[in-house]
């Protein structure tokens, strides 16, 4: 079993940054995927972007060069660098881990945080 506790949500200005962090624990942390989604009511949960036990790194197009995603394996944490905020950018952000390597679906992840909101104010 794998925890994930979500952090850092807030409200920000368009231009601004957020950093959000992804606690973990439980099995090993290092063996597994994790995933960023983000989530706007009445829609579909959204793949913002991963890091793999490679250090493989993958983001959606819509966030590519604003966005980065990295882990501390000694802390178990991943964290995910917001910046130019956009209003688009709003929505509910969720943590998840897969087993899979280059997993981009929000299906083929095995656990979930609750979500931290991100507000962008223009």
């Amino acid at each position: 079993q794998v925890q994930l506790v979500e952090s850092g949500g807030g409200l920000v200005q368009a231009g601004g940054s957020l950093r959000l962090s992804c606690a973990t624990s439980g099995r090993t942390f290092n063996g597994y995927t994790v995933g960023w989604f983000r989530q706007v009511s009445g829609k579909e949960r959204e793949f913002v972007a991963l890091v793999n036990r490679n250090d493989y790194t993958t983001y959606a197009d819509s966030v590519e060069g604003r966005f980065t995603i990295s882990r501390n394996n000694a802390q178990n944490t991943v964290y995910l660098q917001l910046s130019s905020l956009q209003p688009s950018d709003t929505a509910v952000y969720y943590c998840a881990a897969s087993q899979l390597l280059r997993p981009t679906l929000a299906p083929l992840y095995d656990y979930w945080g609750q979500g931290t909101q991100v507000t962008v104010s223009s």
